[in-house]
C-alpha cells in the first residue's frame, strides 16, 4: 500500500491506487467520502465512462425525469438534502452531487472518459489490473489493492430488448427514454407509451399539455400512489422539531422517514389485501368518470411485489382528467405504420411510440472479471452481506434496495468498506476472502430484489446469488447498518 501512495504522490496522473472506485453516480461519489472521511491519507480514483458525474441521472433525460424516492433518504446522510420537495427532477439532483463531490474535493480525484472494460486479480502481486481506455483512446492499464463497483444495475449502452409484434412496420419514432433525444417534437402528435412502471408514470403527465394525446398502453396494471409534492407533517411532529436545533431537525425528519417507510413496507408485506384496498380506495378518487379502478388499477400482484410508482402532486391523475391522457389495458396483437392494433379489436393511433418496458440488467458495467487470468461468472456465486462475491477478493459491489432508496444501500456497502480496511490495516493484511462455511446441505437461494417485474426477473442471471444469513443481499436497511457499524465485519472472511 505504501507504494501505491508514493506513486500516487509523485506522478502527475498515476495508475496506482489503495482503491479504485468505477462509477462516478451515487454510489462512487458516496464510497469516496468515506474513504475521505474515515481512512483519511488511502489514495483512491473514481473512474467513469462518461464526461461528467452523475451516472443514471446525467445518462436519463426524459422529460419530468425525478426521484421515485424521498429526498431525505435519496440525498447522502452527510450532505442533506434540505428543499421542501419530497421527489426532486433530474437537473436538481445532479447539481446536488455535483456540489457534494465539489465540497470535499472528491471532483479532483475522478477521471471521466475512462472506460474499464475489464478486472483481473493477482494472487500473486495481491492487486487487481484493471484495463482501461482513457480519454485519448489509449489503453491503460490501472492497479488498486481494492475495487469497489459503483456501476448500477443496468446496461447504459443498451436497452432492454422486447418483443413488440411488428414494431419494425411502424413509419414513426420508436423512443427509448434511456436515450431520449435532445431534438424530439412531440408537440401536437398522438403519442402512446408502452408500459406502467415508474418511467411511463413520469413522462405521462410531463408531455400530456404538449401533446395531442397520450396513452399508456399497459398488459397488466400497476400502483401508482399520488403524492404532496412537499413535505407535510402533522402539529405534534412540528412542535417537537421547536425544541431541536437545526441539525438535528433533519436527522429527526430522515430517522422518521426510514422508520415510516419501513412499517409500511412491512405491512404491505403482512396484510396485503388491506393495503391494496387503502391504495384502491386513494386511486378511485382520483380518476375521472370515463376511466374504472377495473381492470386498469387493479393489478394482479400484492403492493411491493413490485416497486410502487408515486405521482407527486397527483400530477398522472391529474392529467387523466385533462382529458390529454389515457390508460389503456391490452395486449399488442401488432403494430401497423401508423397505429397499434390490440388482441381486443382496439387500434390506437400513434404518431410516436415510447418503449418504457424497463432496463436491461447489467452487473459491474459489462467488466469482464477475473482471478489469476481466469474469468469467473459472479451470478454462479453468492453474496457476503450484500457487498462482496463470494472467492473474490478486495472487491466490493454497490447495490441499493428494492423497497428503499439506492443511497441507504450505498452507505451501508461504504460502512463495510472502511471498517474492513480499518481491520486489514491494523493487522498488516493485504487480502480479504468471503468463504462459504463447509456445510453438507446446499445453501437455500434467495431472489436478488424480490420483486416480480418483468425485466426484475432476470436478476438471478446476472447478479451474485442471495442465500442466507450473511450470505444474502441487503433486505432491510435499519438492520443493515446497525449490523454495518457495529457487527463482526470480518466474520465470514478470510483476511490474511
Amino acid at each position: 500500500m505504501e507504494e501505491s501512495k508514493k506513486t500516487a504522490g509523485n506522478d502527475p496522473s498515476p495508475t496506482e491506487f489503495e482503491v479504485i472506485i468505477i462509477g462516478a453516480g451515487i454510489s462512487g461519489i458516496n464510497t469516496a467520502y468515506y474513504l475521505t472521511t474515515r481512512v483519511p491519507g488511502t489514495s483512491y480514483a473514481i473512474l467513469d465512462g462518461r464526461s461528467r458525474l452523475g451516472g443514471t441521472w446525467d445518462l436519463f433525460r426524459y422529460p419530468g425525469i425525478r426521484s421515485d424516492s424521498d429526498m431525505l433518504t435519496f440525498g447522502f446522510s452527510w450532505n442533506p438534502w434540505v428543499r421542501p420537495e419530497k421527489l426532486a427532477g433530474g437537473k436538481d439532483i445532479c447539481a446536488y452531487l455535483q456540489s457534494s463531490a465539489e465540497t470535499y474535493g472528491i471532483d479532483k480525484n475522478i477521471r471521466f472518459n475512462h472506460k474499464v472494460h475489464s478486472a483481473n486479480w493477482s494472487t500473486k502481486s495481491k492487486s487487481w489490473a484493471l484495463a482501461v481506455t482513457n480519454s485519448e483512446g489509449k489503453s491503460q492499464t490501472y492497479y488498486a489493492k481494492f475495487v469497489v463497483l459503483g456501476t448500477g444495475y443496468y446496461d447504459y449502452s443498451k436497452p432492454l430488448e422486447t418483443k413488440i409484434p411488428g414494431l419494425s412496420n411502424f413509419d414513426g419514432p420508436v423512443i427509448y427514454p434511456q436515450f431520449w433525444p435532445e431534438d424530439l417534437d412531440y408537440s401536437g402528435k398522438d403519442v402512446v407509451v408502452i408500459g406502467s412502471g415508474a418511467t411511463a408514470v413520469t413522462i405521462i403527465p410531463s408531455m400530456a399539455e404538449k401533446t395531442k394525446s397520450i396513452t399508456m398502453l399497459q398488459r397488466s396494471p400497476t400502483y401508482i400512489v399520488p403524492q404532496p409534492n412537499q413535505r407535510q407533517e402533522g402539529f405534534f411532529v412540528r412542535f417537537i422539531q421547536l425544541f431541536m436545533p437545526s441539525g438535528l431537525r433533519w436527522w429527526f425528519r430522515r430517522a422518521r422517514s426510514i422508520v415510516t417507510s419501513t412499517v409500511f413496507y412491512n405491512y404491505c408485506m403482512k396484510s396485503p389485501a388491506k393495503v391494496k384496498a387503502l391504495l384502491q380506495s386513494v386511486v378511485a378518487k382520483q380518476l375521472p368518470a370515463n376511466i374504472s379502478i377495473n381492470p386498469h388499477f387493479n393489478p394482479r400482484y400484492n403492493p411491493w411485489a413490485q416497486r410502487l410508482c408515486l405521482s407527486p402532486g397527483g400530477d398522472f391523475y391529474e392529467a387523466l382528467r385533462s382529458g390529454k391522457a389515457n390508460v389503456v389495458t391490452d395486449t399488442i396483437e401488432t403494430v401497423t405504420p401508423t397505429a397499434i392494433q390490440l388482441v381486443s379489436g382496439q387500434s390506437i393511433k400513434a404518431d410516436i411510440i415510447i418503449a418504457a418496458t424497463g432496463l436491461k440488467l447489467q452487473f459491474a458495467g459489462g467488466m469482464k472479471l477475473s482471478i489469476d487470468g481466469e474469468e469467473f461468472n459472479p451470478a454462479k456465486r453468492y453474496t457476503w452481506r450484500g457487498s462482496m462475491i463470494q472467492d473474490v477478493p478486495n472487491l466490493m459491489f454497490v447495490m441499493g434496495y428494492a423497497n428503499a432508496s439506492w443511497t441507504m444501500g450505498a452507505e451501508v456497502v461504504a460502512e463495510h468498506l472502511v471498517r474492513l480496511l480499518g481491520v486489514m490495516e491494523r493487522r498488516g493484511a493485504s487480502v480479504a476472502v468471503p468463504r462459504l462455511p463447509t456445510s453438507k446441505e446446499p445453501m437455500l437461494e434467495n431472489d436478488v430484489f424480490r420483486l416480480s417485474s418483468t425485466y426484475m426477473k432476470m436478476a438471478k442471471q446476472v447478479f451474485p446469488k442471495g442465500g442466507e444469513g450473511l450470505w444474502d443481499h441487503k433486505r432491510s436497511y435499519i438492520w443493515d447498518m446497525l449490523d454495518a457499524q457495529f457487527g463482526d465485519v470480518t466474520k465470514g472472511l478470510s483476511i490474511e
